[in-house]
This record gives structure tokens, sequence and C-alpha cells, in this order.
């Protein structure tokens, strides 16, 4: 019998419609269109806008697409992960309640925590449950409002992130196809370059908290940058070497879109050329987790079966990893 592995079968997405332009941050913090783009190659992200809304609505958006694409319906779903830093709430789990709103009565599922990182460590989590045999449709979603969680006034942080949600289905294959390798990292110790520094256990909300505006997201950029730039470079080019993948071997690199020189600088370790890297910061800016499944969503098309994809990411905690996935069809 072939070995069973985890092969994505379809992706969904969806951002939110409205757009905030960098001629728009210009008006609400000290920069300039030109020094968003340089810095970052971000030029626009999407920003959900209405009341009740959050991240159980983009995901629930994503999977409908997700399903009308593969041509089934929720009730096949066996399990469905949530990769996101900004849950609905605390509790009951947003995975809880995307089943509810997309009506997937037979699946059950959690939320995964991994920052940047979250969509690879879910979608390794995932691919496990196809590969013992437990589950036939595995869905896992990376999906996040960061927009709930920015300060406006922050130039640091509110240029680069945005909302966004990313879909893809896993099911058993025996082709070799899907999920080979993945390497994955953690370092507590990058935790207080980049974090939220109240709402937790450690400090719970308060008036002082909210005051004193610390349920945003802080960021030192260049401490993260530096450990971003190598921590991606490093795994990306360590996953090559273990399965013995020269460059001319690599079709796509699907890369974590905080910032265009960290994407840059990564290829540049593959030795990969920019035709060869997915790309759509200039659009949507760094959505977290949502960010690899969106890259996947807008480039399904040029995908071909048994195309060899590196996914890459770095995040906060810190985190970090890649994927190595062997794409399963031909759109």
């Amino acid at each position: 019998m072939n070995k069973i592995t985890a092969a994505i079968t379809a992706v969904g997405g969806y951002v939110p419609d409205y757009v905030l332009t960098n001629a728009e941050l210009e008006k609400m913090v000290p920069t300039t269109q030109d020094w968003i783009e340089t810095r970052t190659g971000i030029r626009e992200r999407r920003i959900l806008k209405g009341e009740g809304l959050g991240t159980s609505d983009m995901c629930a958006k994503a999977i409908e697409e997700l399903l009308k694409k593969r041509g089934i319906g929720a009730l096949d779903i066996d399990m469905i992960i949530v990769a996101s830093v900004t849950p609905d709430l605390i509790f009951p789990s947003t995975s809880n309640i995307v089943c509810d709103k997309v009506g997937a009565k037979n699946a059950w599922g959690f939320d995964l925590a991994a920052a940047c990182s979250g969509f690879i460590y879910a979608l390794t989590t995932g691919s496990q449950f196809i590969e013992t045999g437990k589950y036939k449709k595995v869905i896992v979603v990376g999906a996040d409002k960061m927009s709930a969680i920015i300060d406006y006034t922050d130039r640091s942080t509110c240029i680069i992130f945005g909302d966004g949600a990313g879909a893809v289905l896993l099911e058993p294959n025996t082709e070799g196809l899907g999920v080979i390798d993945s390497e994955l990292h953690a370092d507590g110790a990058g935790r207080k370059y980049l974090h939220q520094k109240a709402g937790g256990s450690v400090k719970p909300p308060s008036h002082a908290t909210v005051d004193a505006r610390e349920h945003f997201v802080y960021q030192e950029g260049q401490a993260v940058f530096k450990a971003a730039v190598v921590g991606m470079a490093e795994v990306s080019a360590n996953i090559m070497e273990k399965n013995n993948l020269k460059s001319d071997d690599v079709a796509w690199l699907v890369p974590h879109q905080a910032n265009k020189r960290i994407i840059d600088a990564t290829a540049n370790r593959m030795g990969l050329s920019p035709e060869k890297v997915m790309i759509n910061i200039e659009k949507y800016g760094n959505t977290t987790a949502g960010t690899l499944p969106l890259c996947l969503w807008d480039y399904e098309k040029k995908l071909k079966k048994g195309d060899n994809l590196i996914i890459s990411t770095f995040g906060a905690g810190f985190t970090w990893g890649a994927v190595y996935l062997k794409w399963a069809y031909n759109s």
C-alpha cells in the first residue's frame, strides 16, 4: 500500500472590500507613500469594516469559496483548524464559531496561535490527521483581522498590517503529492521584540492598560527584521538540502508577506529568480496567518500538478519554519 500524504485539493480566500492606501496613511501618521513602499513593498492593505464582523466572518467566506470549487458540502468536512492571533473571542474558539457559520455540523476543530507562522504550524498539524487515515477532509485556515489590534497612531506598525483569510482543503493522496516535509522552530526569547503587552492572564484588561494603549501590537522593527531575514532564509535552504532539491527543482517559493526585503533575501539564499517567488504584499500588506494561503489563492491558476513548493515564514514568538509541498492538481 502506498504511503498516504496530505494533499491540498482546493484553495479559497477572502479579503475585505475596504482598501487602506499609503496615501491615506500619510494623513494619519508622519510618513510618505514612497517611504512605505520603499521600506516594505506595500502599497495598500484591506481592512474589515462593519459592526460585529470578525475573523470568523472572513474564514467563513474563504471556506465557502473552497467548498464551491471542490464541489462538496460543509457536511463532508471532518475538521477545521483556524490559525489566528485575532480570534473573535477568548472562548469559544474561532474554529468552533466557523464550523457553525459554514454549517460543518460533522466537523470539530481548534484554534492555533503562532502569529505569522500559524498557517504552516496548522498545515503540518492538519496533515497528521490525514496521514494517519483518521480523516479524509481537513480544512486549514489562516486568518487575521489585524486592524483590531493595530494602533493607527503608531507609524511602525500601522503601515504594515491588513486583514484577510485563506483556506486550503487537505485530502489523502497516494501519488507522492502533498506535504512532503516540514521544519518548524520556536524561540520564546524573541517575544520581547514583538508582542501585545496586555489582555492576557499576566496583564488582564483594565482601565490602566487601555489608557496606556497596551492592547495593540508592539514591535521593535529592526530586531524582528534581522531575525526574520536569517530565520526564513536558513530554514528554506535547510529544507531544500534535506530533500535534495536544487534551485531548478523548485517551482515556487511561497513566502510570508511581511517585508519585500525579507522575501528577496530568502529567495536569494535559495538561488531562486524573482519569477519563482509568490508576492502579493503590495496589495494586502501583512495579514499575519492569512498571508501564505492568500498567496496560494492568488497564484492558484499558475500552479501545476507536481510543482515543488517551499512555503516559508517567520513570526512573533519568535516562530519560524518551512514546508516542502508537491502541488496535487492542475487548476
